[in-house]
C-alpha cells in the first residue's frame, strides 16, 4: 500500500452531511465522505450499518433525504445512474449485472457500441476492449461468453464496462466476497494499477485484512452514524473491527476438546459431472463423524459445488454412495435429505438460500411452514410466525430495519446471510452442511455464526464446512480434508494444519 500517488488538492468526491430515511427508518444519519484523486477509500461497517445505502445514492439509484454530493468540487444532484456516469463515477455490485449468453466483448460495449454505419462494429469493439484491459492488467478472453468464466473473471468484466465508460471513480461493492485468495491477490493489484493510474476506488468490505493490504484510508460507519476517518497505516486490525462494532472483538475460536461420536456422512467413491458434463468428482470418499467439524479446503473448481450439490439433492452423480446415519442420501430429493437429518446453508443465499420476495418471517420457517406450531389443520399459524421470527431475530442479530414482515431481498447480503444460519442451526438435524457460511459477513457477525457452528458440534451434531477462507477452515474444523481434482488427497487434524503445507496440498502438491 502506497499514497504516494494520492492527490490531497480538491477531493474528487465529497458527501456532506447524508441522511436518508426510509419511512420512519433512518440509514444514513449524517455520514460525511471525502475521497481524493489517486486514493483507495474503505468503507467499514457491520452487516446493514448504510454502506451501500451510502453509494447508491452516489451511484444515483437511491436520492438523498438531505444533503450534498459533490464531484471534483461541483455540487451535483443525481437523479439516476446515468447522472453518475455522466460524472466519472461506475459501480461494480456484489451481485454482478452480466448477461450471461453474451460475450465478454458484447457485455462491456453494451449501450455503448462503436457502430459502422448502420451496425455494431464488433471488431473495433473487440479491439477497445482488449486494449483497455492491457492497459490495467486486467487479462480477459474478449471472446469468451460470460457464463463459461469464473467469477473473478466476471468481476473483471464489470470492472472494465465501468472504465469503458469513463469511469474515473470505481465504486466496489464487496468485490473480494466470492474470490479465491488467488483472485483476491490478483484483484489487489488491479486496485493498485488503477490508482496508479490516476483512477480513485471506494471498496465496501467487511475483510480487514484487505482493507490493511490495499486501502490508504477508511471511514467507520456504525447503524448508519459516521463513526471516524482513519489513515490506514496508523491503526491495526483490533483498532478498525473494535470501531466498527463498538466492541472488542475476539478472533479466536473456542472449542472444547472434540468428543467424536459414531459416523454420520459416509460418502463413498462419488463420481459427479459439472454443469458442462465434464466428470469432476472422480471417487471422492469423505466421513463425519457426529460431535466433529470436518472443513474441505481446496481451490474452487475442485468439485465442491458438486459434492454438496449432490449431497443436497440439487445435482445427480453418476456413481458412488452416501448415506446419513446409514440411510442413502445418493440422488434423492432435497426434501428426502432434510427429512432424514440433513440440513445445509448454500453458497448462493439467493439462488438457493431464500425466497427473496417472501418476508423474513417466512423465509425462517420455509421447511417447517406445515408444522405445529406454525400450521394447524393446513392453517398458517401467524401469531406463532411472528413470535418465532421476532425471537430469531434477536438470537442471531438480524437487522431487519423496521419490521419482521419485510421481503428477504431488501436486506442486506450479510442480513440474508443471518436469516438462512438461524434457519438451518435452529432445525436442529444431525447433519449441517455449511458452504462459506461466513461469506459476506463482519468480524462481529462472524464470531457469531462461528459461536453457533461450535455449538452445533458441541450438542453432538456432525458439520461438514466447505470455505475458501483458509483461516476459517483452519480455526474450525477438527479434521481438516484437502481436495483436489475431485478427490481427498489428504486428511490433517485441525490442530496440526500449516497454511503453507495446505497451499502446498491444494496446489496438487506434495508435503515435504
Amino acid at each position: 500500500m502506497s499514497k504516494e500517488h494520492v492527490d490531497m488538492s480538491v477531493p474528487v468526491i465529497e458527501m456532506r452531511n447524508i441522511v436518508k430515511k426510509f419511512g420512519d427508518f433512518v440509514a444514513n444519519d449524517g455520514i460525511n465522505l471525502t475521497v481524493h484523486k489517486g486514493e483507495i477509500h474503505a468503507i467499514l461497517g457491520e452487516n446493514g450499518a448504510g454502506k451501500s445505502t451510502l453509494m447508491n445514492q452516489l451511484y444515483g439509484l437511491l436520492k438523498p433525504t438531505s444533503g450534498d454530493i459533490l464531484v471534483n468540487g461541483k455540487k451535483i444532484v443525481m437523479n439516476n445512474p446515468r447522472d453518475a456516469i455522466n460524472a466519472g463515477i461506475g459501480m461494480v455490485h456484489q451481485h454482478f449485472m452480466l448477461v450471461q449468453p453474451f460475450t465478454v466483448t458484447e457485455n462491456i460495449v453494451l449501450g455503448s457500441e462503436p457502430m459502422k454505419g448502420l451496425t455494431v462494429d464488433m471488431k473495433k469493439a473487440r479491439q477497445n476492449v482488449k486494449e483497455l484491459s492491457e492497459r490495467y492488467g486486467l487479462a480477459i478472453d474478449p471472446d469468451a461468453k460470460i457464463e463459461d468464466i469464473s467469477v473473478g473473471m466476471q468481476q473483471r468484466v464489470e470492472i472494465l464496462k465501468a472504465l469503458y465508460r469513463g469511469a474515473d471513480i470505481l465504486i466496489l461493492d464487496e468485490p473480494t466476497s466470492s474470490l479465491t485468495p488467488q483472485e483476491i491477490v490478483e484483484l489487489i493489484q488491479i486496485m493498485h494499477n488503477l490508482t496508479g493510474d490516476g483512477k480513485s476506488i471506494i471498496l465496501i468490505t467487511h475483510k480487514l485484512k484487505e482493507i490493511k493490504e490495499s486501502a490508504d484510508f477508511c471511514t467507520i460507519i456504525r447503524m448508519g452514524k459516521y463513526i471516524d476517518t482513519v489513515d490506514v497505516d496508523q491503526v491495526d486490525e483490533n483498532d478498525l473491527a473494535s470501531m466498527m462494532v463498538g466492541r472488542k472483538v475476539t478472533f479466536q475460536v473456542d472449542k472444547p476438546p472434540i468428543k467424536r461420536g459414531p459416523v454420520v456422512l459416509d460418502v463413498k467413491n462419488l463420481h459427479g459431472v459439472d454443469y458442462r458434463g465434464v466428470e469432476i468428482l472422480k471417487g471422492l470418499n469423505l466421513q463425519v463423524h457426529a460431535g466433529e467439524i470436518v472443513g474441505i479446503a481446496g481451490i474452487d473448481g475442485n468439485g465442491q459445488t458438486e459434492l454438496v450439490e449432490i449431497l443436497t439433492g440439487l445435482r445427480k452423480g453418476t456413481a458412488g454412495e452416501a448415506t446419513v446415519n446409514g440411510v442413502s442420501i445418493y440422488n434423492k430429493s432435497p426434501a428426502f435429505g432434510f427429512a432424514h437429518g440433513v440440513s445445509s446453508i448454500p453458497a448462493d443465499r439467493q439462488k438457493h438460500g431464500l425466497v427473496l420476495d417472501f418476508s423474513i418471517e417466512d423465509n425462517l420457517i420455509l421447511q417447517n411452514y406445515e408444522k405445529d406450531p406454525f400450521a394447524r389443520s393446513k392453517i398458517l399459524q401467524r401469531d406463532a410466525i411472528l413470535k418465532h421470527a421476532t425471537q430469531s431475530i434477536s438470537d442471531y442479530d438480524i437487522r431487519p430495519g423496521n419490521s419482521e414482515k419485510r421481503p428477504a431481498g431488501t436486506l442486506s447480503g450479510g442480513n440474508q446471510q443471518k436469516v438462512i444460519i438461524a434457519r438451518e442451526v435452529q432445525n436442529d438435524k444431525d447433519l449441517l452442511i455449511a458452504v462459506n457460511p461466513t461469506r459476506g459477513l463482519d468480524v462481529g457477525a462472524i464470531e457469531y455464526v462461528h459461536q453457533y457452528i461450535v455449538q452445533q458440534r458441541n450438542k453432538g451434531k456432525a458439520v461438514l464446512l466447505v470455505s475458501f477462507e483458509l483461516d476459517e477452515i483452519m480455526s474450525l474444523s477438527d479434521v481438516i480434508d484437502v481436495i483436489f481434482d475431485g478427490k481427498i488427497v489428504s486428511s490433517i487434524p485441525g490442530g496440526q494444519a500449516d497454511e503453507n503445507e495446505l497451499g502446498l496440498l491444494m496446489a496438487g502438491g506434495k508435503p515435504a
